[in-house]
């Protein structure tokens, strides 16, 4: 979820009008980790949480998008409740979370897996208000492929990835552990959408190096948040 979380917000970053929504009423910059808190209680909520608890949350988020209207600096309106808008929202943060469980998950899904994942995840969309999300890794990947001439490397999005990888506000013992999750994000991107952020595509370094070492520190994650095992007594 760290890594594709990062790669995530890097992917929608690229959507020049969910970016303006992003920059001109989000608080990413002076509260980055409130707006983190609370996006990954929304996640885990919908994804793990009683279908009342999901249901509250998910209206509490429609009710904040009704409210993020704009206009985008080449002079576009833009409006969060826009469908086609929380669609690439929604795209992008299925593709991005499943590569990342692909590549740093202890159990990598099967193709049965994939597909009921993007179909669970395709429920939550409909209830935020996507019209006929996709649910199948095929669909999906498709779907993305539909919307890149759409998609471009603002200066507003270019500042967000500078922000999110260089200079996240976090103490310097959390700093070496953070740039390896944030290099294993941008490894999981494709080139087509690094280039825009301008971001370096090293594939030998990324295989060699960047991955390896994306593994271990999601590997000491998860071993730290992990409970024990019980062992019955007597």
């Amino acid at each position: 979820m760290f890594a594709g979380g990062i790669r995530a917000l890097l992917l929608q970053s690229l959507h020049p009008l969910a970016m303006a929504a992003v920059a001109q009423h989000s608080g990413f910059r002076g509260d980055p980790w409130g707006r983190l808190q609370r996006t990954s209680y929304f996640l885990a909520v919908t994804t793990f949480g009683p279908a009342d608890d999901a249901a509250d949350a998910i209206r509490r988020v429609r009710a904040i998008h009704e409210r993020v209207t704009g206009t985008a600096q080449d002079g576009r309106p833009y409006a969060a409740s826009d469908p086609r808008l929380l669609e690439w929202v929604h795209i992008a943060e299925a593709d991005s979370f499943l590569r990342a469980h692909q590549a740093f998950g202890a159990r990598p899904l099967d193709q049965a897996g994939r597909d009921g994942y993007i179909a669970d995840m395709a429920r939550i969309a409909v209830e935020l208000g996507v019209s006929g999300p996709p649910r199948t890794e095929a669909e999906l990947a498709e779907r993305i492929e539909r919307y890149r001439p759409e998609l471009a490397g603002s200066a507003e999005a270019r500042e967000a990835a500078r922000f999110l990888l260089l200079n996240p506000p976090l103490p310097l013992i959390a700093r070496p552990p953070y740039a390896v999750l944030a290099a294993a994000a941008v490894s999981l991107l494709p080139r087509w959408a690094r280039r825009p952020l301008l971001l370096p595509a090293l594939p030998l370094t990324e295989a060699a190096v960047v991955r390896p070492a994306g593994q271990a520190v999601v590997r000491g994650i998860r071993w730290a948040t992990t409970s024990p095992v019980r062992q019955p007594q007597g």
